[in-house]
């Protein structure tokens, strides 16, 4: 039996409770593939849709088992995209930021477990309308895309609305956890596990330039902010009510608050923005991280990462339940 045995990694067969996030541009196969060898489950980031990058990245992936997320509103621009992916056999696909109806029935018909990302309660609702296999809980700690709930209060809510209405759903939470503390913490709060991105988003095999991973070992949890800036400046036509958790530094200082100014220089702040990120310069553009910064010290391999986040948090509940 896993140190943690939970009703995720029964469903899954999966040793420790820990998903990694389908970050965008960063989660490739390598990165997808550590955790799943790991004995979590390894999503690779779909990101806005490049079919070519992610056949390369199932390629990466060589062979493990790994699922896949995608940015729901943008695949709906090409939903052959997902009829590509699904090919490839994953063992997930998790939806994000977005309507996930047009999509269920395909997943499912392919014999994937369906994921759907959700930032407040009517998103969870709109989750079970489709019967989501598991449900994310995101707060708004987390870095990347999301909304205004804190994942401390969030989660028990989701937990208690899945009780009551679809009690065989999972649940995983997400938003801040970056070790076995945050682990623990998740389980007790009712979450079956964890979603994982920026203390993977730190491991050697995601694919973030150096100068950026410097950066989040630089930085504290003070050190970020939501913001609308990067998505102007990468002229991304983001639905109204989600903003992007990324690293303070020169580029959110000069715009952030000057948004309508962003936009009116956009042809020449947007290719700064992206030969800056291309250069993996960490002051002038996006750097995406969140909160969870703070508890960063270390790039490390994805592998370590994992099994020290079960392991602390196995013990960290033993001690609890002794009264330690």
């Amino acid at each position: 039996m896993p140190a943690l045995a939970t009703r995720l990694t029964r469903a899954f067969d999966l040793r420790h409770p820990v998903v990694s996030a389908p970050m965008a541009f960063a989660a490739g196969g390598a990165l997808a593939a550590a955790v799943s060898r790991a004995g979590g489950l390894g999503l690779i980031g779909g990101g806005y849709g490049d079919p070519a990058w992610l056949a390369e990245q199932f390629a990466a992936a060589a062979g493990a088992r790994v699922g896949v997320g995608f940015i729901t509103w943008s695949l709906r621009k090409s939903p052959s995209l997902l009829t590509d992916v699904l090919r490839h056999r994953p063992a997930a696909v998790m939806l994000s930021f977005g309507d996930p109806r047009p999509f269920a029935d395909e997943i499912r018909a392919a014999g994937a477990r369906l994921v759907c990302q959700c930032q407040d309660l009517a998103h969870v609702m709109d989750a079970l309308d489709v019967q989501a296999d598991v449900v994310v809980a995101q707060g708004a700690e987390a870095g990347g895309h999301g909304a205004l709930r804190g994942t401390l209060s969030f989660v028990p809510e989701a937990a208690d609305y899945l009780a009551a209405h679809a009690p065989g759903t999972l649940l995983l939470a997400a938003g801040g956890i970056a070790d076995g503390r945050g682990l623990a913490a998740a389980l007790a709060l009712g979450a079956d596990g964890v979603l994982v991105g920026t203390r993977l988003w730190a491991a050697q095999e995601a694919l973030v330039q150096p100068g950026h991973h410097r950066a989040i070992v630089e930085t504290d949890g003070d050190g970020t902010i939501r913001t609308t800036v990067a998505d102007i400046a990468r002229q991304l036509p983001w639905p109204r009510g989600f903003t992007a958790r990324i690293r303070r530094n020169a580029f959110t200082e000069r715009w952030h608050g000057r948004e309508a100014e962003l936009e009116r220089n956009v042809h020449t702040e947007g290719p700064r923005y992206r030969q800056a990120f291309q250069a993996g310069d960490p002051d002038n553009t996006g750097v995406w991280f969140g909160e969870a910064a703070g508890l960063v010290h270390a790039v490390e391999p994805a592998g370590v990462i994992v099994e020290r986040m079960a392991a602390e948090a196995a013990e960290r509940l033993q001690r609890c339940a002794a009264g330690g």
